[in-house]
């Protein structure tokens, strides 16, 4: 039932409204709702003294469960809600907020994550890229096109990034707070071994992403090659994981579930004071899923610790999925080569290297997932065209705030 059918009924027939706690209780009469009863039921999350700090000013404990509203009352935009408090308050709930909120039933259809655009090396023709000076420009315009260039693909070029170390961490810094790690903040690095990690070498590097021995590896790694000299190679791999992880599914659906299902330890042990592995030990597979939905892949098969968790069977399953794995990440129709430096979605996106000669100067930074979520987030309800209900025509609502469809 749509906000303006729930409108219409209300003021024809007049609501009858019940609370209990946090909750609320629509009941629209002689109301066609595809449903088992004609009720709603919404936890009331927030009230008006909170608009401003988005933050809950009232403990739900601490709320009497035989709470009752002293007056409910419809308007045009949504519900009034005055409660019997020692100062008289007043709530006011805009009808798509209860419609989207509403539990019982749900009313809204299960949310999609944004649409993503998979790729394989034909990307090549035409990478999403924007210039640096679009991404710094105090409009955020090109800040929103680079992170929504991201949120499709995977990831994005930025052309024009000045060759300093400073350059690289204003860019950074426009998405949000740079993830400090073991490797240092803003890390800066040759092939000299000063670190004991593979990255600090001129060797080749296949197809992985970064941090499978931390709990919660970073959401954006940031790459910018400052310098080489007296050598050639060290291209640039990227290999679109869900793309891979899509075709396995379609043809190889046991080997899918199988990296879905099984976990895989990993540690970073190259550092003589830290030792690093995520906790719990073997709880994450490759493949990692959301509401059936593939959320993360988590791929790096030189941190992978021993696989002793595993009984003799699986020990074998699992070896044949990585197998087949590894031949689609390989696969020329997956491998996208590119001198450029990008800024990946370690979720996402599987990274890597050619072999190089010379004398190679690279930097980037880390960006925590929340950080970059929290980013695209704002700047998507500040750009995003999204068509308003009716009954939420006034702007206040659909600003960034307490009616923000993501709180």
């Amino acid at each position: 039932m749509s906000e303006r059918s729930l409108l219409a009924s209300i003021q024809k027939n007049g609501p009858d409204f019940t609370t209990y706690g946090c909750e609320i209780t629509v009941a629209v009469l002689n109301a066609s709702i595809p449903s088992r009863s004609n009720v709603y039921t919404i936890p009331l999350m927030y009230v008006n003294v909170a608009i401003d700090i988005s933050v809950r000013t009232y403990r739900d404990p601490q709320i009497p469960p035989d709470l009752k509203p002293t007056k409910v009352e419809s308007k045009p935009d949504g519900l009034e809600v005055l409660w019997p408090t020692s100062l008289p308050h007043t709530s006011f709930y805009p009808w798509s907020w209860l419609r989207q909120h509403s539990y019982d039933p749900p009313l809204r259809q299960h949310e999609k994550s944004s649409e993503k655009i998979l790729w394989g090396s034909k990307i090549q023709q035409s990478p999403p890229t924007v210039s640096y000076e679009e991404v710094m420009a105090s409009d955020d315009k090109g800040l929103f096109k680079w992170l929504s260039n991201v949120d499709k693909f995977g990831f994005s070029f930025v052309s024009g990034v000045p060759v300093t170390l400073e350059a690289t961490e204003e860019l950074s810094m426009r998405i949000g707070l740079i993830r400090e790690t073991h490797y240092g903040k803003l890390w800066d690095f040759t092939a000299d071994l000063a670190k004991g990690d593979t990255a600090y070498t001129t060797l080749a590097l296949g197809a992985h992403t970064d941090n499978t021995y931390f709990t919660d590896p970073c959401g954006l790694q940031l790459f910018h090659l400052l310098s080489h000299t007296e050598g050639s190679g060290g291209s640039t791999l990227l290999v679109d994981g869900f793309y891979v992880a899509s075709i396995l599914k379609e043809l190889h659906p046991t080997v899918y579930d199988t990296l879905s299902r099984i976990g895989v330890p990993a540690h970073a042990a190259g550092e003589p004071g830290s030792i690093y592995t995520p906790t719990p030990r073997n709880a994450y597979p490759v493949l990692r899923h959301h509401q059936d939905e593939l959320a993360q892949i988590r791929w790096n098969n030189d941190d992978r610790s021993v696989m002793d968790h595993l009984s003799a069977s699986e020990v074998e399953e699992w070896y044949q999925a990585v197998r087949l794995w590894h031949k689609f990440l390989t696969s020329a129709d997956s491998e996208y080569w590119v001198q450029l430096s990008p800024v990946v979605d370690n979720h996402r996106v599987l990274h890597g290297r050619s072999a190089f000669t010379g004398k190679r100067r690279m930097c980037g930074a880390y960006i925590g997932v929340d950080e970059y979520r929290s980013k695209f987030t704002v700047l998507s309800e500040k750009f995003a065209s999204r068509p308003a209900s009716p009954e939420t025509s006034d702007a206040s609502v659909r600003e960034t705030g307490v009616w923000n469809h993501y709180l």
